[in-house]
């Protein structure tokens, strides 16, 4: 039981740091809907770095790196060619879906190297990710950066003629935000499962946009779905250590993705846009054109 509540933990918080990137983009005002393929690309070079060199560190860099960069490549397509974000982050998506099973086929199989030391039984990126959630909280809420963060993806028009450049202000954060999805996927395939394989992921970036939704763009509440999902995630995979012989393994693995079609589902409902509207960006999504 302890094993399953502590890989739940390491679960949870891939999902955090990686959804973590998505809600500083979003409260800027840009969309991503390519986290799914901004983490295979952080996952596999991730990988194939820390494996030819047998550094780890090498590795993790490596998965910032390249999702910084794919965040740049969106801030191009989304804020500076004021393209449509979704089709932009799809395209980012399906990008890395083809590429990194080409990069990575040669790599298939285990990563052959020591495992990361835990801390207490903990992977050491769960305490990385709570500190992670009350720095982005006190940025965002106590800090000018935050104000100016919340300005440009709430009145992006305002924030410019109160002297906010908008265009560097969700560069940055875009980019900051592309950097933690990387992170996150490099955490997965260098310590969660340290095994490459053909779209090894297979759907944790969209549960981790829906998690961003689902937490109204609140950090704390976005750590406490985070956990939530981690324990349904673990629980797919190895239903016997809570529920034995309580449906199959299978009903079981369709869990994380029933419960975020429901999350998004209910987010669609004219209730939920009436009740909880107020939390969104308002100029989430929307391209700014400077008058």
């Amino acid at each position: 039981m302890l094993e399953f509540f502590v890989r739940s933990l390491d679960a949870s918080t891939i999902f955090t740091i990686a959804a973590l990137g998505e809600l500083i983009g979003q409260r800027s005002g840009v969309l991503n809907v390519g986290v799914e393929g901004v983490m295979l690309f952080g996952a596999t070079l991730g990988f194939i770095v820390a494996q030819s060199t047998g550094n780890y560190l090498l590795g993790f860099l490596a998965g910032i790196a390249i999702g910084g960069l794919l965040g740049l490549l969106h801030s191009f397509f989304s804020i500076t060619l004021h393209g449509d974000q979704v089709v932009s982050g799809m395209g980012i998506w399906i990008f890395g879906f083809g590429l990194t099973t080409y990069l990575g086929n040669p790599y298939t199989g285990p990563l052959g190297m020591d495992r990361i030391p835990s801390a207490l039984n903990l992977s050491p990126f769960f305490f990385l990710g709570i500190g992670l959630i009350i720095v982005t909280w006190f940025v965002l809420s106590k800090t000018s950066l935050g104000l100016r963060i919340r300005s440009v993806g709430e009145n992006p028009a305002v924030a410019e003629v109160s002297g906010i450049n908008v265009t560097v202000t969700r560069y940055w954060c875009v980019i900051v935000g592309g950097m933690l999805m990387g992170l996150a996927g490099a955490i997965y395939s260098l310590n969660y499962n340290p095994v490459w394989n053909y779209n090894f992921l297979m759907g944790w970036g969209f549960i981790a946009l829906a998690l961003v939704f689902f937490s109204a763009w609140n950090p704390f509440i976005l750590l406490s779905g985070s956990l939530l999902f981690g324990i349904l995630w673990q629980l797919s995979l190895n239903p016997q250590l809570v529920l034995p012989g309580v449906f199959s393994r299978y009903i079981w693995r369709m869990v994380p993705f029933t419960v975020t079609l429901i999350v998004l589902l209910i987010m669609a409902t004219k209730w939920f846009r009436t009740r909880w509207g107020a939390a969104k960006p308002e100029a989430l999504g929307v391209p700014y054109l400077k008058e």
